[in-house]
């Protein structure tokens, strides 16, 4: 008992002083190649969030509880988009781009009915050609979003290589 508390406050600490070595050093990265600030920020917010789940989700799939780390993902984005973003959206009115209408939300609309279809055991059978073409298609849509960003951010480099600094949407 005694050595699992101590276990407990000893990763916490490490927890707490990691967190601080990843902000510092990501900071300090970003400003010595001219990153933005809001990049910075919104990048070390989302790796400091998503962080504590891929470690969760990487033990669980590795234990063979392949349903926790489904469940944490599928539970993390409903968490983030109707709880954060709906207060964010109570506080102040969100301003959203006509790309992000016509672009990105259809191709996460896609995405979640492309979930539902391979997770589900009701609309194939468990064979090994079904799950080559899972695998095709998740891989398929992971290249599509990365062309997707990719292209997004040349859009917001100026010739000469530097960013945008104050964008809104430099991500």
């Amino acid at each position: 008992m005694i050595g699992s508390i101590v276990f407990i406050v000893l990763g916490f600490i490490i927890l707490i002083k990691g967190a601080n070595w990843l902000v510092v050093g990501a900071a300090a990265l970003a400003q010595k190649h001219k990153v933005s600030e809001l990049a910075i920020g919104l990048t070390i917010v989302a790796f400091g969030t998503s962080m504590p789940e891929f470690v969760v989700n990487s033990f669980a799939a590795y234990d063979g509880y392949c349903d926790i780390a489904f469940g944490n993902i599928i539970g993390s984005n409903n968490f983030n988009l109707y709880i954060i973003l709906g207060t964010t959206g109570l506080i102040s009115p969100l301003v959203v781009q006509t790309s992000t209408v016509w672009k990105e939300i259809p191709y996460s609309l896609l995405a979640a009915l492309l979930l539902l279809m391979l997770a589900n055991n009701c609309f194939y059978r468990r064979r090994r050609s079904c799950r080559a073409l899972m695998d095709w298609c998740s891989l398929s849509f992971l290249v599509v979003f990365c062309g997707m960003s990719f292209a997004r951010l040349s859009t917001l480099i100026y010739p000469n290589g530097m960013m945008l600094k104050g964008c809104p949407t430099c991500i």
